[in-house]
């Protein structure tokens, strides 16, 4: 039998593209790169991006449509190409950010979210070029807490990628799968679905030069936090708590996650949030209603810095709701609390950073 082009595309336009309905001739899926040696055939298939869902099934239905309509002693040989360049190796993504850093939290409702938000602000404040991933998948709330609800982020061709561009409010670059879904709905994924999102949203939005990228994980170990260690190369994590001891015990859990051999991430330091009340008329008068330096004690007793002490106040939950983080005003309480915070987060990770460098680099800082 002898083989001849026609033979093998009039095979491959039997078969169609989901994604699009079309044939894949018709789709131009097909380069121009077919090659017959006898009853060997090769060529590739083109296709928008290298991470295209449809891309294996695609190849095994041409291989069965040459098989069946031309010959099954056929040898194929499909490549792939697309026309959107590959999105980078995990250890080469974000190569323009400085420093990135997670704020977690053992267990949910110690205002993990509340404390990554305005940590956010007060590092803008200080002059730092700041990016906020909200990477709470399954209860995202970054959307509310910086009043950008309705914003749906959009994409734009950068180095032959198109990439996500981030919401910016206050000086910061945001992105929230909340964005992406019905916010009266509950999300309802996989794990595997869900880290996935997660990494289109690291991956594949341009963040540009950054300063500062937090990330704000959901409650808890899951899934998540190793698709996040996996992905990048953290300069260190946040962990927050209240005083209470039922808090304290999940943040052990979770600073002992980071710590652990598998993961290995650096703990900068845990935040006492809540850590006492101050009524807006007597801001000198502290009431410890969640008890007394518990995070403090844990600190000391895990030998991790103890980063800042964040009162709570009827403003910080006030101003959350409408979108306008308490550390925009510097002149309370709880915004001097987070200015301060910043600062402490920023001596944390100029001080790791020096630890990290080559022995020229520590002599220089010193």
């Amino acid at each position: 039998m002898t083989l001849y082009p026609k033979l093998i595309l009039d095979a491959l336009a039997t078969v169609r593209y989901p994604g699009t309905g079309k044939n894949l001739v018709e789709a131009e899926m097909i380069a121009d790169n077919l090659r017959i040696d006898g009853m060997k055939v090769s060529f590739s298939l083109i296709f928008e991006k290298p991470t295209d869902p449809f891309m294996k099934s695609v190849i095994k239905a041409a291989e069965a449509a040459i098989h069946t309509y031309v010959s099954d002693e056929v040898e194929i040989t499909i490549t792939t190409e697309s026309k959107q360049a590959a999105r980078p190796e995990p250890g080469k993504l974000l190569p323009q950010v400085k420093n990135i850093i997670g704020v977690s939290s053992g267990k949910g409702g110690v205002g993990k979210s509340t404390v990554a938000a305005n940590l956010a602000v007060s590092l803008a404040k200080l002059g730092y070029k700041v990016g906020l991933l909200d990477a709470d998948i399954f209860g995202p709330s970054m959307p509310k807490m910086f009043q950008v609800e309705d914003a749906r982020p959009y994409a734009e061709h950068v180095d032959g990628r198109d990439l996500i561009v981030p919401v910016e409010k206050y000086g910061i670059k945001l992105l929230s799968i909340g964005f992406f879904v019905d916010p009266d709905q509950a999300t309802l994924w996989r794990g595997g679905m869900a880290s996935n999102a997660l990494k289109q949203l690291i991956g594949d939005a341009d963040w540009g030069e950054l300063d500062y990228f937090l990330i704000d994980l959901p409650p808890g170990t899951s899934d998540i936090h190793l698709t996040v260690v996996q992905t990048l190369a953290l300069t260190g994590a946040i962990v927050v708590s209240t005083p209470q001891a039922v808090a304290l015990a999940d943040a052990r859990k979770g600073i002992n996650m980071f710590i652990n051999d598998k993961v290995n991430v650096p703990i900068l330091g845990l935040v006492e949030n809540m850590a006492w009340f101050t009524p807006a008329e007597l801001p000198e008068n502290k009431y410890y209603i969640f008890g007394k330096e518990g995070a403090k004690k844990l600190a000391e007793e895990m030998n991790v810095p103890l980063l800042g002490q964040i009162p709570i106040v009827q403003s910080i939950c006030e101003s959350g709701d409408k979108g306008t983080p308490v550390a925009l005003d510097e002149s309370t309480v709880t915004g001097r609390a987070f200015l301060q915070l910043a600062a402490s987060v920023v001596r944390q990770v100029d001080k790791r950073n020096v630890e990290m460098a080559p022995t020229e680099v520590v002599k220089m800082h010193k």
